[in-house]
């Protein structure tokens, strides 16, 4: 079956970010694909120390959790990054993980060609799109393919749960988790069906 991961950047175990994460887990599922959250909450995570290690190790030198990752991505077939919005951009902690996973993928097997995904921004009131294109970065030097919706991939609110008040952009998030579904499917046959 094909999988689809999701890693939320939030360092809040129940914010906003993990909330419209967790209604994108649903939709893709509904489509038949699996789907599985991974919260960097309560993590610590280091920036690449640009050692080059990776190409010879497979992996990363650094000791954290980046590797777990690294090891769900390779079998998934899809990847959703949500970020909350701090200071006008995603996360620095997440930013770390996408250039660690990057540098891993480019300097080993380029594991993350063709995988279907992309990026989801979720703030009070502004720096939604500016993260947006700060995390496309990622998706677009590593040969991804990145589907579009209905706007872009940003929700609204601050406190926990205020997202589900922003209508527009749940339905946003909905349709492009049904359409990162719908290409997975498409890209990659499930062999049973045939």
């Amino acid at each position: 079956m094909n999988k689809v991961l999701l890693l939320s950047g939030s360092p809040r175990p129940e914010g906003n970010t993990f909330q419209v994460l967790q209604e994108c887990l649903k939709v893709i599922e509904s489509q038949g694909v699996e789907a599985e959250l991974f919260s960097l909450a309560g993590r610590k995570i280091q920036s690449c120390i640009a050692c080059g290690k990776c190409a010879e190790l497979k992996k990363c030198i650094l000791k954290d959790d980046v590797n777990e990752i690294i090891e769900k991505l390779r079998s998934a077939q899809g990847f959703i990054v949500g970020s909350p919005v701090y200071f006008g951009t995603a996360r620095g902690d997440l930013m770390s993980v996408l250039q660690r996973i990057g540098m891993v993928s480019g300097n080993t097997d380029h594991f993350l060609s063709w995988k279907v995904g992309g990026p989801i921004a979720v703030a009070r009131r502004g720096g939604q799109t500016a993260s947006i294109q700060e995390m496309l970065m990622f998706y677009l030097m590593n040969d991804m393919i990145i589907p579009g919706s209905t706007y872009w991939n940003i929700v609204f609110g601050r406190t926990p749960g205020e997202v589900w008040e922003d209508e527009e952009g749940i339905r946003t998030i909905r349709r492009f988790s049904e359409n990162v579904a719908k290409l997975v499917n498409l890209i990659n046959p499930d062999p049973v069906a045939e």
